[in-house]
């Protein structure tokens, strides 16, 4: 059965609502949709008060470490955090209250290669139970080819049933961003929703162009239940108008 899944997205130590692929190294043409005047904090406690599990903390850039762990102070072993995760620091934000570590671009030298030595040094540093990854997609000819380096960058990780099931061997979970659709509200890529609900072996949580409550009963039909789905910058918590936060931990109640 699909569920609600909460975020944090933080950038310049602010919790905001990005188009991700706006994200660039050198900072200009970000495209942002709210900006909070509430905390990371804050935002973590009403998780925690409303018994929402399995959300994720994501670190979009430098100098958003502080936020992060006060949020994972707030909600101990109930939020995910992700964004610059490697070896040397996963240890770190499990210690500071993290229910699992999500990696991303660490999997893949700078050109863009995988490279299943790192896979590996991420489950020795934070276990695979405890190990998210996130495979931001995007629609190329080959279907969905993972994107990394905020997004910039398109590896040689194609989204095949084999590789599906090669990554679920490492890890409890997978974060699927679909990188065409995230961050503008204009509804769901179905066709990847449908193949990740016939090829999911572990938990996965879709994120990417919720609009509303029936853009998530879409989510729950077409993967047959099996994926969950997170909701940025249409929820009214972050300035949305499609979905309202209260309607949301009701339909994780049904």
């Amino acid at each position: 059965m699909t569920r609600f899944r909460p975020c944090i997205d933080l950038h310049d130590g602010k919790v905001k609502q990005i188009v991700g692929s706006s994200l660039s190294d050198t900072g200009t043409g970000l495209k942002t949709n709210f900006v909070s005047d509430r905390d990371a904090s804050w935002y973590a406690e009403l998780y925690r008060r409303d018994g929402l599990t399995g959300g994720h903390v994501i670190l979009l850039g430098k100098g958003n470490e502080g936020a992060a762990k006060s949020a994972l102070a707030a909600y101990p072993n109930g939020l995910q955090v992700g964004g610059g995760i490697h070896p040397s620091n996963a240890a770190e934000y499990l210690e500071a209250g993290a229910s699992h570590i999500i990696v991303t671009s660490y999997l893949f030298e700078t050109d863009g290669c995988f490279s299943e030595a790192r896979l590996q040094e991420m489950v020795v540093a934070a276990g695979k139970d405890r190990l998210v990854i996130d495979l931001s997609c995007k629609a190329t000819d080959e279907g969905w080819t993972v994107a990394m380096n905020r997004w910039q960058t398109l590896t040689d990780l194609h989204l095949t049933p084999e590789v599906l099931r090669f990554l679920a061997d490492h890890c409890a979970e997978f974060l699927i961003h679909a990188v065409d659709v995230e961050g503008k509200c204009e509804g769901i890529d179905e066709a990847l929703v449908s193949y990740l609900g016939q090829h999911s072996s572990i938990p996965m949580t879709y994120a990417g162009g919720i609009r509303h409550l029936d853009d998530l009963w879409r989510v729950d039909a077409l993967s047959h239940g099996r994926l969950d789905g997170t909701i940025g910058s249409s929820l009214d918590l972050f300035g949305g108008q499609g979905a309202r936060y209260e309607d949301c931990v009701a339909f994780n109640c049904r």
